[in-house]
């Protein structure tokens, strides 16, 4: 049984993971050569305060870029 896990920052709607899940199982498959029953998507939400990117936390990088965006 083929597993595959998503970590991703909270805020994705279930629509938007229902169909990267379909995706992600259509590809293994075709990839694999398997059948899409067996196969298993995951994911992980992560709050932005627990992820950073080059030492700066998402928190801070949400701030920056609303700053910039006006």
């Amino acid at each position: 049984m083929p597993y595959i896990r998503v970590e991703l920052l909270k805020g994705r709607s279930p629509e938007q993971k229902k169909e990267l899940a379909k995706a992600l199982t259509e590809t293994y498959a075709r990839v694999f050569e398997t059948r899409v029953d067996g196969i298993h998507v995951t994911f992980d939400e992560r709050e932005h305060h627990d992820l950073a990117l080059g030492g700066v936390p998402f928190t801070e990088r949400l701030k920056n870029r609303k700053k910039e965006t006006g």
